[in-house]
């Protein structure tokens, strides 16, 4: 018989991509009244790594990432995925996003995003979302994995992805 050994405990994030810091801040308040409060909010840094939103969100593009400080249930990211689908067709003009806003979730041991695009290496969750392994932590650090997204596995994100394991370690030290 199977034993259920641990619950992983993990904190959602969004990635956001924009052009107009005046939608951005808007979604912000939508995001933080639906999932929290903040646990890190890093600088919004121009982004440069593909030329795929540009029509429709607008240029200069500009990304950051935002960590709620509440423990999650993982199982509860097929939810958070549909409900920011929600707030970014909120924020729409004429059928197109002016924020893309990626969750997924940071746990001790990896980050996890959210698609609604299936392929090989991604895992059906439900309600039409797939989950993809984005980084590992081993030895230390994170590490990017062979269909890690670009701005994922730079040096920045690796960064800010360490600077908020940090934080979210440190909380549920304290929890216990």
């Amino acid at each position: 018989m199977g034993v259920q050994r641990f619950r992983e405990e993990a904190v959602l994030f969004v990635g956001c991509l924009f052009s107009f810091q005046e939608i951005y801040n808007a979604a912000l308040a939508v995001l933080k009244k639906d999932f929290g409060n903040i646990l890190l909010e890093t600088p919004s840094l121009p982004w440069a790594h593909s030329d795929y939103y540009a029509e429709e969100i607008g240029e200069p593009l500009y990304k950051n990432f935002i960590f709620f400080d509440r423990v999650i249930d993982t199982s509860h990211l097929p939810d958070a995925k549909v409900r920011i689908m929600d707030i970014e067709n909120h924020f729409s003009k004429d059928r197109k996003r002016q924020i893309n806003l990626d969750p997924g979730y940071l746990s001790l041991a990896k980050v996890v995003l959210a698609s609604r695009k299936n392929y090989s290496h991604r895992i059906y969750l439900g309600k039409l979302v797939f989950a993809e392994l984005e980084l590992i932590f081993k030895e230390g650090a994170f590490h990017a994995l062979p269909y890690t997204y670009a701005d994922y596995k730079d040096e920045w994100s690796i960064k800010i992805f360490t600077q908020a394991r940090a934080l979210f370690k440190k909380g549920i030290d304290k929890s216990d």
